[in-house]
């Protein structure tokens, strides 16, 4: 019988006194994971911190994940790796470049990423957290139209040996499906090394990411595809999850029940997890929150729990406080998340006494 686990994203300060007194509220709280960020600067700055922090919040109780926070550009921090190496840019094929997102498969940025996840487990990282992979794109002035990427010479040349022909200005189907190749070949090599160093993968992948798959929608005309189900089938993927949040989220209608929305998006996600024999996670809108619709929280995380989800995480604790993104009142929706966790895991408890009553009970 699986228990449900409970948890949140964490960052923005490394005192690692007050991380500690946080790290104890959540336990209090009876949660039982925290995603800590790592990101460039941290490596550089904070890492004797990170330690810390890391040996501090496995003193309560809490399970590590290490986030690769801005590694890629967004989401999060900003990596310093591209003023290193200014080559490593991802290209567009009109000859212009993107400010800070590195090419997958520049063989210097795979390096980098080598080294934070050696530096994770140095650290005393078990579980790395994949966060949200994805490519740029630029669009034309015509609707649906973008312009090819990553269009670097080592990219241009790998599309050219894959499909016969120089990449074109503005991205096909051919184009769609080399940026999903990419995304999944760097996902292939890095999850394997982080899996040869004894350490667990965990991935999660936007819900829109998600919904194309599962609804076996077409990739022709889906430029910025990721192929879920060939992320969640890497054999180095331990965890798979997605994000359905929905405030200031076009997908979901301002003011309406968000129940649906993330019951549907929890359940695609758990039906191809489950395909692949995969643990399954799904994120809790803890952030950017609307003063008067706290309570959606709540009903957020039951959706997500009805659809099976039994890891349930916060973005983020203390209602992102620390970001400009942060909800209207922080504080009541810190409670709200701790409310609606305490609900659903008195909901399992419940669940797996009816279990026990029914197999024992005479």
């Amino acid at each position: 019988m699986k228990r449900l686990k409970t948890g949140a994203a964490y960052h923005g300060n490394r005192m690692t006194s007050h991380v500690i007194s946080d790290m104890h509220e959540m336990a209090r709280a009876d949660m039982d994971i925290v995603v800590h960020m790592l990101s460039h600067m941290d490596m550089e700055r904070h890492s004797r911190a990170m330690a810390d922090i890391f040996k501090a919040s496995e003193a309560e109780g809490l399970e590590v994940w290490v986030d690769n926070f801005g590694l890629w550009g967004e989401p999060g921090d900003k990596a310093h790796f591209l003023m290193y190496h200014p080559e490593a840019k991802v290209q567009f094929a009109d000859g212009t470049f993107h400010p800070f997102k590195p090419c997958f498969n520049s063989p210097e940025y795979r390096g980098f990423v080598k080294d934070w996840i050696d530096k994770v487990r140095e650290l005393g990282g078990k579980t790395i957290f994949w966060d949200e992979p994805n490519l740029p794109l630029k669009r034309t002035e015509i609707e649906g139209e973008f312009i090819s990427a990553c269009c670097c010479p080592r990219c241009a040349k790998l599309f050219e040996e894959r499909y016969g022909k120089k990449m074109p200005l503005i991205a096909d189907v051919d184009v769609a499906r080399f940026r999903s190749d990419t995304i999944t070949e760097f996902h292939e090599f890095i999850t394997a090394y982080a899996k040869s160093l004894g350490m667990r993968n965990v991935i999660t992948l936007l819900p829109n990411q998600m919904e194309r798959i599962y609804n076996k929608v077409d990739m022709s005309d889906k430029i910025d595809v990721v192929d879920a189900s060939r992320i969640c089938a890497i054999k180095d993927v331990d965890d798979f999850g997605t994000d359905p949040y929905w405030f200031g989220t076009p997908a979901y209608a301002p003011g309406g029940n968000p129940y649906e929305y993330v019951y549907n998006s929890s359940r695609n996600c758990i039906d191809v997890a489950n395909k692949y024999g995969k643990d399954s996670h799904i994120w809790i809108q803890g952030y950017g929150a609307k003063r008067g619709r706290e309570e959606e929280i709540i009903i957020a995380a039951e959706a997500a729990y009805d659809a099976g989800a039994r890891t349930i995480l916060s973005w983020s604790y203390g209602g992102g406080e620390a970001n400009n993104y942060r909800s209207e009142n922080t504080a009541k929706t810190q409670w709200m998340t701790e409310e609606a966790f305490r609900r659903i895991k008195s909901l399992d408890r419940d669940r797996l006494l009816a279990e026990n009553r029914a197999k024992y009970k005479k």
